[in-house]
């Protein structure tokens, strides 16, 4: 209802079909500087793509807890200034 930032996990696949229509449906609501992180199995090919279409920080098997909690809180913070 009233988030700071949002994660997403998508081991599927699918992130360059889901990824831009959550992206979409964040700025169709108002909500595009709204901070999007991304973990799951994401070629490395994709991450640019990804980036530049507004999702904050991306997410591959063997990123520490640490490196998330992180990126989360300094996309929070970025977002309170």
């Amino acid at each position: 209802e009233d988030v700071n930032a949002i994660g997403l996990s998508i081991l599927s696949g699918a992130h360059m079909a889901l990824v831009p229509r959550v992206l979409d449906l964040l700025e169709a609501q108002g909500q595009a500087g709204l901070p999007v992180l991304l973990g799951g199995i994401i070629p490395d090919e994709d991450i640019p793509a990804l980036r530049q279409r507004g999702v904050s920080a991306v997410f591959g098997p063997g990123t520490t807890t640490d490196a998330v909690v992180a990126a989360f809180t300094q996309a929070v913070s970025h977002d309170a200034s």
